[in-house]
């Protein structure tokens, strides 16, 4: 099974592509991140990442999705040409699956795939005004666009912008996945929870073990 590259830049939105990583961890599916460089990249809301890897180490042929988070202050991460150099080799590759969440559209107007795509995003119409990087009249003003292998959404619909992404890589999901619960009824049953008999006999291995390693540190 091929691979999911998630590019990370400094101040980027955890919030946005974390429901689409859990749900793509989930189904076991392997995500890689990428960064400019190998030092840690701090998020929007504080957490400190270390990249797997530098866009340098990029193979093509592992990948078959690339997935671009929103970022809370854009411009610097838009001014850096090592990402929107690395993003200029997928023009006119629509065997790669290319997911951008909010402000993360930005850094593919600049790169040039967005041309002669249908797309939407969650940026300021002044920053646009400022810096017209983006095709505006093919912008659709709604929460998801779909467009050939191009998956673009405003940043309040990280539900639908990962249930799409994952039907798109083959995950069985329904759309909506990640509904809210309020205004629903639930039993208790609902709330009681069981691993699948099938991974039962792993897990009790994986606890013994931790357990006896757990025993002998205590020695």
């Amino acid at each position: 099974m091929k691979k999911t590259a998630v590019l990370l830049y400094p101040l980027f939105s955890l919030q946005e592509i974390g429901t689409l990583t859990e749900l793509l961890k989930f189904y076991d599916r392997e995500i890689v991140t990428f960064s400019a460089g190998r030092e840690p990249v701090k998020s929007e809301d504080g957490f400190t990442i270390l990249p797997d890897r530098e866009l340098t180490e990029f193979c093509r042929e592992e990948f078959d999705s690339l997935v671009l988070p929103g970022i809370w202050e854009p411009l610097p991460v838009l001014l850096d040409n090592r990402i929107i150099r690395f993003l200029e080799q997928f023009r006119g590759d629509d065997g790669l699956l290319i997911a951008a969440i909010s402000a993360g559209p930005l850094l593919l107007g600049r790169a040039g795939l967005l041309e002669g795509r249908r797309f939407t995003h969650g940026v300021f119409e002044e920053f646009l005004d400022a810096f017209p990087v983006m095709p505006r009249e093919n912008a659709v003003r709604t929460y998801l666009v779909e467009d050939g292998s191009l998956i673009t959404a405003y940043g309040g619909a990280f539900r639908e912008f990962a249930a799409a992404v994952a039907r798109r890589l083959g995950i069985d999901c329904p759309a909506q996945i990640f509904s809210p619960m309020e205004g629903k009824d639930y039993a208790e049953e609902d709330f009681i929870f069981h691993l699948p008999p099938e991974i039962l006999p792993e897990a009790r291995a994986f606890w013994d073990k931790c357990l006896a390693e757990q025993a002998g540190q205590d020695q």
